[in-house]
């Protein structure tokens, strides 16, 4: 599946190699101001090349809006945005023509499919994330004029972990470290390894904040349920936690539970989930990266006749995957939320009579 979402719904399309990426966003309320300087700045958080911590890919990652926006504003039918890749070196992947690199999709895909794009991976590569932070972009568009706010940067890198988290220095960080104190250890980690032709993994950190209360819904659609999807969804995610997540399987009822007084929860161990439905505390997500698979070490795998094969590869890949992944962490974040709203505004008859009276 190329879609996401029920009501606000983003399909993507194009390849690493291929001429261009994009997105179709359906459901968009119309007269929502559509600010393309945000969405392309968004983009630019994402786009590689920009220092020695990320791929030299060197993408502009220009958007251009091709439908769905008059003189500024949403029209209510399918906003449509391609973003054109001007940088392939698809001669990097011929000796993996063959050949399936460990770590990669090389594998299932030709096996589900009988073929594969072997040039950097095709539709699997993280290339086509650039489309999710363009539709996440929108989606943040309109939840800012509901006052809910996404924001993310990174916790930790190769075990190397933040002791506090400012969301307000990722901005002011190369690698959108969310604390300062640790931030010169996390990239000497991402620097070794890549000068020992190597990766390492991350945890981003994603905070959603100014949540009504009730968003999601009681079974097969709960809040928590769709964002830890949205986020298993993205290239090189392992795991995903939220509030306390794998910690609280070692705490007593009596410690995980956020007492309730007439002004709100004394603590989030939720996460700001409760029965899959938004309790109105920030949303607090950790999305765990492992170490991007592309790396410039001799490795053992086999071809497409079975046959077993050394395998070295060429190309450009970042050395932590999960310092951009954090900007495509926060964008499906906005895209769910997104989704969430607009599903939300029919679930009573009082939300009904207000709008349609």
């Amino acid at each position: 599946m190329n879609r996401f979402g029920e009501r606000f719904t983003i399909t993507t399309f194009g390849e690493s190699h291929g001429k261009a990426i994009g997105c179709v966003l359906d459901g968009v309320p119309a007269g929502l101001a559509i600010d393309e300087l945000f969405i392309q700045s968004e983009l630019d958080r994402r786009k590689p090349g920009q220092n020695e911590f990320a791929t030299a890919r060197k993408e502009g990652d220009q958007v251009e809006i091709l439908s769905g926006v008059f003189e500024g504003l949403s029209t209510g039918t399918p906003i449509t945005m391609v973003i054109y890749n001007t940088d392939q070196k698809s001669g990097d992947y011929s000796n993996v023509k063959d050949i399936f690199r460990p770590g990669h999709a090389d594998f299932t895909y030709f096996h589900k499919y009988g073929l594969r794009d072997y040039r950097g991976g095709g539709r699997s590569s993280a290339r086509e994330t650039a489309a999710r932070v363009a539709g996440g972009a929108v989606a943040k568009l309109m939840l800012k004029s509901l006052g809910i706010e996404c924001k993310s940067g990174i916790s930790a890198i190769h075990g190397i972990e933040a002791q506090s988290l400012d969301f307000a220095y990722p901005k002011n960080s190369p690698i959108y470290a969310l604390d300062a104190s640790v931030e010169e250890a996390q990239k000497a980690a991402i620097l070794k390894a890549k000068n020992a032709h190597d990766s390492v993994g991350g945890v981003a950190t994603v905070k959603i904040s100014g949540l009504p209360i009730g968003l999601g819904e009681g079974l097969y659609y709960k809040l928590d349920a769709v964002l830890a999807e949205a986020m298993m969804g993205i290239n090189a995610v392992k795991a995903v936690e939220i509030g306390e997540g794998i910690h609280s399987a070692k705490l007593l009822a009596s410690e995980n539970n956020d007492p309730i007084t007439p002004k709100g929860f004394k603590s989030n161990h939720a996460g700001g989930i409760l029965g899959g439905m938004s309790n109105g505390d920030d949303i607090l997500i950790r999305v765990h990266f492992k170490p991007t698979p592309s790396i410039f070490i001799s490795q053992e795998s086999t071809n497409t006749s079975n046959e077993s094969v050394s395998v070295s590869l060429k190309g450009r890949h970042d050395p932590c995957v999960a310092v951009r992944g954090s900007v495509v962490a926060e964008s499906m974040a906005a895209l769910v939320i997104a989704d969430m709203i607009l599903l939300n505004m029919g679930r009573t008859m009082s939300g009904l009579t207000s709008y349609y009276q």
